[in-house]
């Protein structure tokens, strides 16, 4: 028996997911990228007087274990973890060049959010937007049932349009991340900005996922209520 049933709006609703399995993925995108940088930040220049530029860099290692964990999990590279992993080659490309200071790392870490702002106004251009992808690295499971069904929801166009607004939006949001982080940068000190600016990016990072939840609901929402009124209409 299928799993999928019809929503309102005529479209597939989504295959069952397991519960679990996105928990465990939650957990380890926060400690690796979230609390692992900072402790070992802290555990670098406190207890074992490492410079904070060193510190920095070593700590930039968590996040791309974050990555190796979920491609051997998945056992497939989907275009989410492409493009993590790109940016990620050029947080390590940037940190090593210019000056070699802890503010400037900082600085650099900055200008890869900005980038991934551009990016995501670039795809607007492309056949599909980025938020497409991670939208369906964040509204599957993984399995190629629930990757077939997200698949799917191209052909509807309000779908398409839902894919592209919310890329749009999450590219200012980051660009204006990106700035505030630099400003900030420069007006506090190396230790509370280590501590800030994850905060800061995960931050920006819930609102946008809670922005693009209540979007998603009320243009789920509006494509409801067109397709009750069309039925109407056609039954009358």
């Amino acid at each position: 028996m299928s799993t999928h049933e019809q929503t309102p709006a005529g479209r597939p609703g989504p295959p069952a997911r397991s519960g679990g399995a996105a928990a465990i993925g939650w957990a380890l995108t926060i400690g690796l990228n979230v609390v692992a940088p900072i402790l070992t930040y802290d555990i670098l220049t406190e207890d074992h007087g490492w410079s904070e530029f060193g510190a920095l860099l070593v700590s930039g290692v968590w996040p791309v274990l974050d990555s190796a964990v979920m491609v051997a999990w998945r056992r497939k590279v989907d275009e989410f973890a492409v493009v993590s992993l790109v940016f990620l080659v050029i947080t390590a490309v940037v940190s090593l060049v210019g000056a070699h200071t802890a503010r400037a790392l900082l600085i650099k870490d900055s200008g890869v959010t900005g980038l991934f702002g551009l990016l995501c106004l670039a795809t607007l251009l492309a056949p599909r937007p980025l938020m497409f992808y991670f939208g369906r690295k964040f509204a599957t499971d993984g399995t190629p049932e629930s990757a077939a069904w997200w698949n799917g929801l191209w052909q509807f166009d309000g779908f398409r349009s839902t894919m592209r607004t919310i890329t749009l939006v999450w590219g200012v949001g980051y660009l204006a991340e990106a700035l505030v982080r630099i400003v900030l940068a420069y007006a506090l000190s190396t230790s509370v900005m280590v501590v800030l600016s994850p905060v800061l990016i995960y931050a920006t990072l819930g609102a946008l996922a809670l922005w693009t939840a209540w979007f998603s609901r009320r243009r789920a929402a509006e494509g409801a209520r067109r397709q009750a009124a069309a039925e109407t209409a056609a039954a009358a």
